[in-house]
This record gives structure tokens, C-alpha cells and sequence, in this order.
């Protein structure tokens, strides 16, 4: 097998200074096959490597077996990367790769006024229009006169960058997904090395693959430098804080957060879940990680798992269980029984776009009032909500805790958009993480156990079944005060109510005060919960660089609401209410507040924009 013989060497064209960016977004999209998630992946790492912050999406396939150049096949991956913090995977596109007629098509909207695109012109021939739709060649459109389009026949280049290596068909079209990988690179001048290494380790054991995707990568290199001066940029690093880092989506840091948890309370972890996506992710993962001290458990349905993390509870463990979608519907009535029990269960609902089955592939926010009130009587209990996809480590922690300390059910929110996304994320120490303190009773002859008293947080005690003395009832029936006995006394049915009530708006005097970022008063203020806080806080930052007296909160604890809310809330002229759905968050602020409260609301299976969140604070505040 011959070496590999070409090298990244500058160009004797000249291109000039790349053009300082302080950030850039970058879309590849095109066929399942085109490799663009594989695209996307190196490329957020070469941009992680050199310090830059980092914040992805993937925008999967509308239909899982779509046909090849189908506009419901066409899937994306988008990379925001800066010099500075960001909070979103960005609005409008900088670069968008479209490999295929349907890929443009779908994407073409999204993309900067002058900014790059990218075509492969081999894959922009009739046959292809016609998939897309379209009854001419899309790239004689006038209306692509405001891009830069670089039309590279792409396929053609890259069966010619790898002649010399012995493949078979299939394997050298694999290599074209390099090939775009080195155009890109170029174009951001971003560092070549981690994917070599990434293709010499992959492939240690093919070392003709080795060489092919190597001479892709380089061949796609070398031809942009030869599209001409004035395309490539370079974005400035940031110093990332010192410490191991890593990139982490929502899944992957609900599911570190929960052994994290595991870890600091010293209990076993039951995770049941039923395959139903997004969700499903986390059973993925915690199958695949065999940790000792975790069971993993795939029931029949969404029911049998909650019920299966209720009755881990109930033996002591940590239960947990995640669904969408309907799923969180069967689990109502095993959340229900949790509350009235009193017993610690930990259950995550993944958003997407509804109702029924909805858009599987789309995010949403629109159960927020089904966790508040989706069960059958008085039966309120902890909601929480993750904020970015590293936020859902910090989150199930929190979860657990309240869970296990507060003797209650937690329903923790998080959506599509979240559960995929992906950022760098600080790795912590194990000395920086939380303890979690679950307080199990044990057994005093002296003192006979009461199931239903109470401490300082108004839990109940955490009695283990099948322990001498420890004997109690337990169940779906209303328990009397203190003994548990099933009881038919309306007075005390009254009165058990409230007390659980109290329980779990107790906890708002125990949460941290709310960090408002911006002026502490003023004219408006953005108030944001779950996948909306990164693109709120982005808004306000670019309002209050335009001199505007903008601040924003974001929620994470949901029920109970923080103790100091109402008091910032009060603090502004308006109160403005970004949401996935059709203004759920706002109808309970207005309840409980007596807040006018201006609701901005979205329900299109996508995430906001910041531009979007912008205009609506301008329209409030008037022409300035």
C-alpha cells in the first residue's frame, strides 16, 4: 500500500488575510448516506481543539427510510462556534453545505445575506431537481445572486483524490463526507490534525481506508484553496476554563447526572424505560454502560416503566424513567400514586411537537401545564426544567435530591432540541459535585414507626419494606395523619391534601435567589424556562449592547415557583414570555401574580431564533 503522499502545503494563489470572525455558523446537509453527521461531528471537534466555544444541532430526517434526494430524507447538522460565550447553535448561516438539490431547497431561507454556499454540482442534474421539486437548475436561480455560491463537483473530485487506492464503490463514496470535511476546514481555518488522528484510529486496521480518507480530506483541502481570495476566515479562540472538558448533548448529561446522583447518595439506581424517541436515548446509554449499582430495565410500555421506578422506590432504590409524547400520559396515574404514597421517583418527559404523536423529530414545550396539573385530584409535585445540554447534569442531580429529601415524585422537563444539542461542557471534579443526603429510616424499638410523620421539609420517613419494624401500609388509598391507615374522615382527607401541598411549596424557601442578568429594573424583562433560555439570554445581551434596559431570568425550578419571583417580576415595566407552545408559563404567571404578562409563542417544531426574540422586545419598547 502506497504512503500517503500528498501534504496541506499554502497555496501560491493569493488569498489574503483571512477575515476576522467573532463567530460563524455552519450547516452541512444532504442524504442520511452524505455522512453529514459525521461532518458535523469532526468538525465541532476541530473547533473544541482550538478553544473555541462550541454549541451544535442535528436536525434529523423527517422519515427514517425516505428515498435518496427526497426532500422528507434530507438531514442537517449545524455548528455555531466563537471567540465567546454563546448560548444557541445560531440563527442565520455563515456556510451552508447542501449536497443534494433537496438539501438547498429546504435550507436555502436560512442563509445569510452573502454568505457562502457550498454545492456538489455532480448531484445537480434533472433527475435530482425533480425530487426537490424543482423544474430547472436551482443554481441558475437568480435569486442566489445574493450568495457566494462555490458549485465543486465534489463526487468527481474525490473518485480522482482516491483512484490510486484499491476500494470498492461503496467505500469510495464514504470518502467524499472528507472531502467536504477539507473544504471546510479551509474555509475556517481550522486545524486538519484531530481528524487525522481521528482517521488513523478508526481505520488502524484498514490501511487502505486510512489513506483514502486522508487523500479526501487533503484533496478537498487543496481545492478550496484554489476557489479564490476572500472566502476563508478564522475565528478568534477563547480560553475555555482549565480543566478537562468535553462536548456533551442533553441526553448524555441527564444521563451523567443521574449516576452522578446515584454516586453521591450511596443508592442503587433502577432505570426503567420503554424505546420510544427521543427518550430513548438514555436507555441507550445506560445499557450501554453497564455501571455497577445500575439495573436497567426495558418493560412493555411507558406504564410498566413508571411503575417499575415506583416500586424500586418503594424498595429503597432510586427510581427513575423517561417518555414523550403519549408515554407521559400512561404515566400519570403511577405519578398519582407516587404522590399520595409519598415515595421518591425521578421521571423525565422529552418534549416534541404535538398533541398525539405530533412531529417525532420536532421540539416543543407544550406539556409544561400537563406536569403542573396531569394527574387526577389535588396532586401537585416538583417540577423542573433543563436549560442547555449541559444543564441536565446539574438538573437530575437537583432532581434526586429534592426527590429523596422532599419524599416526592419529580417530573423533569426537557424537549427534542435539548436532548440532541451539544456544547463543551467542564467536566467537574468528584469533589465538586453535590452530596446528596437520602435519609432512610431505620428501625427503634423505642420509638415505633409513624409512616406518615413528618420533619423539617414535611416529608414523610423512607421506610424500607421487609425490615423488622418497619412495617407500614402504604398504597393509592388516603392515608390517615401519621399512622398511614386508610381513611374514609373528610376532615382528615382535607387536611392530608394541604399538608402535601405544603410540602411542595415549601421547598421555594430553601432555592437559591434568582440571578437576574442585566439591569436589576427597568423597562423589560425576558422570563424563560427549558430550551428557550439560551436564545433569551443571547436577545437580551444584544438589546443591552444597543443601549436598551433589557434583563432576563431563566426558570429551572418550575413547581414550586422561586419565593422571589413575584418581587423581580414587579421590578419591570413589562414582562415578556418566550415559549415552544401557545403561552402555557405565561397563563401561570398571570394566575398566580395578577401580572399582565405578554406572551411571544412559537409552535412550529423549531427552536426560537434570538433575531426573533429581539424584534419582540424593539415592538414593546417602541421606536426608540
Amino acid at each position: 500500500m502506497p504512503g500517503t503522499t500528498l501534504t496541506i502545503a499554502r497555496s501560491t494563489i493569493p488569498h489574503g488575510t483571512p477575515v476576522e470572525r467573532a463567530a460563524a455558523v455552519v450547516r452541512f446537509a444532504g442524504d442520511a448516506n452524505d455522512g453529514v453527521l459525521l461532518v458535523g461531528t469532526q468538525f465541532t471537534y476541530a473547533c473544541a481543539m482550538v478553544g473555541n466555544a462550541v454549541m451544535t444541532v442535528p436536525d434529523p430526517a423527517a422519515e427514517i427510510r425516505a428515498p435518496a434526494g427526497a426532500l422528507a430524507g434530507v438531514t442537517a447538522f449545524q455548528c455555531h462556534f466563537a471567540g465567546h460565550a454563546i448560548h444557541t447553535p445560531g440563527d442565520r448561516l455563515d456556510l451552508l453545505v447542501a449536497l443534494n438539490p433537496s438539501a438547498l431547497r429546504t435550507y436555502i431561507g436560512d442563509l445569510s445575506p452573502a454568505g457562502l454556499l457550498l454545492v456538489d454540482s455532480d448531484r445537480f442534474v434533472p433527475d435530482e431537481w425533480a425530487k426537490a421539486g424543482y423544474v430547472a437548475d436551482p443554481l441558475q436561480d437568480a435569486a442566489l445572486q445574493a450568495f457566494r455560491v462555490l458549485a465543486v463537483p465534489i463526487r468527481q473530485l474525490n473518485r480522482e483524490a482516491v483512484a490510486r487506492v484499491n476500494l470498492i464503490p461503496t467505500e469510495i463514496e464514504r470518502c467524499k463526507s472528507f472531502f467536504v470535511l477539507g473544504l471546510s476546514y479551509w474555509l475556517f481555518d481550522r486545524p486538519p490534525e484531530p481528524t487525522f488522528r481521528w482517521i488513523r484510529e478508526t481505520y488502524n486496521k484498514n490501511p487502505g481506508l486510512v489513506e483514502a480518507h486522508t487523500r479526501a480530506f487533503k484533496a478537498g483541502w487543496h481545492h478550496a484553496e484554489t476557489l479564490g481570495p476572500g472566502l476563508q476566515s478564522r475565528v478568534g479562540q477563547r480560553c475555555l476554563k482549565s480543566g478537562k472538558h468535553r462536548m456533551i448533548n442533553g441526553a448524555t448529561a441527564l444521563a451523567l447526572g443521574f449516576l452522578a446522583a446515584a454516586r453521591q447518595s450511596g443508592l442503587p439506581m433502577v432505570y426503567a424505560g420503554f424505546p420510544v424517541a427521543p427518550a430513548s436515548e438514555l436507555l441507550h446509554l445506560f445499557t450501554e454502560w453497564k455501571q455497577e449499582n445500575i439495573q436497567v430495565i426495558q418493560p412493555e410500555d411507558d406504564l410498566a416503566a413508571a411503575n417499575i421506578a415506583l416500586g424500586a422506590a418503594f424498595g429503597g432504590s432510586l427510581g427513575v424513567t423517561a417518555t414523550t409524547s403519549t408515554g407521559i400520559a400512561l404515566q400519570a396515574d403511577t405519578l398519582a400514586l407516587a404522590a399520595i404514597s409519598e415515595l421518591p421517583m425521578v421521571a423525565v418527559h422529552v418534549q416534541r411537537a404535538g398533541p398525539s404523536l405530533g412531529m417525532p423529530t420536532r421540539t416543543e414545550q407544550a406539556d409544561l401545564l400537563q406536569a403542573f396539573y396531569g394527574r387526577n385530584g389535588e396532586c401537585p409535585v416538583v417540577v423542573l426544567a433543563q436549560s442547555s445540554p449541559s444543564d441536565g447534569f446539574r438538573i437530575a442531580i437537583e432532581a434526586v435530591r429534592l426527590a429523596v429529601t422532599r419524599m416526592t415524585p419529580v417530573v423533569v422537563l426537557t424537549d427534542t432540541y435539548l436532548m440532541s444539542a451539544s456544547e463543551a461542557w467542564h467536566v467537574p471534579s468528584s469533589s465538586e459535585l453535590p452530596m446528596v443526603l437520602a435519609k432512610q429510616t431505620k428501625a427503634d424499638p423505642e420509638h415505633p414507626l409513624l409512616p406518615y410523620s413528618r420533619d423539617e421539609h414535611l416529608a414523610r420517613p423512607w421506610a424500607i419494606p421487609g425490615r423488622a419494624g418497619l412495617e407500614h401500609r402504604t398504597g393509592g388509598m388516603e392515608k390517615e395523619a401519621n399512622t398511614g391507615a386508610v381513611s374514609y374522615d373528610p376532615a382528615n382527607h382535607e387536611a392530608m391534601v394541604a399538608l402535601r401541598a405544603r410540602k411542595i411549596a415549601k421547598i421555594a424557601e430553601k432555592l437559591p435567589p434568582l440571578v437576574v442578568h442585566g439591569p436589576k429594573s427597568g423597562d423589560v424583562l425576558i422570563v424563560a424556562w427549558g430550551s428557550v433560555c439560551g436564545a433569551t439570554h443571547d436577545a437580551a445581551e444584544r438589546c443591552r449592547a444597543a443601549g436598551l434596559n433589557v434583563a432576563n431570568i431563566g426558570l429551572t425550578h418550575l413547581s414550586p415557583l422561586p419565593a422571589d419571583l413575584v418581587g423581580v417580576l414587579r421590578k419591570y415595566r413589562r414582562v415578556l414570555v418566550p415559549e415552544l407552545n401557545a403561552g402555557q408559563l405565561s397563563k401561570i404567571l398571570r394566575a398566580e401574580y395578577l401580572l399582565d404578562v405578554v406572551s411571544l409563542n412559537k409552535v412550529q417544531g423549531q427552536p426560537f431564533l434570538v433575531s426573533e426574540i429581539e424584534a419582540k422586545v424593539r415592538q414593546l419598547l417602541g421606536p426608540c
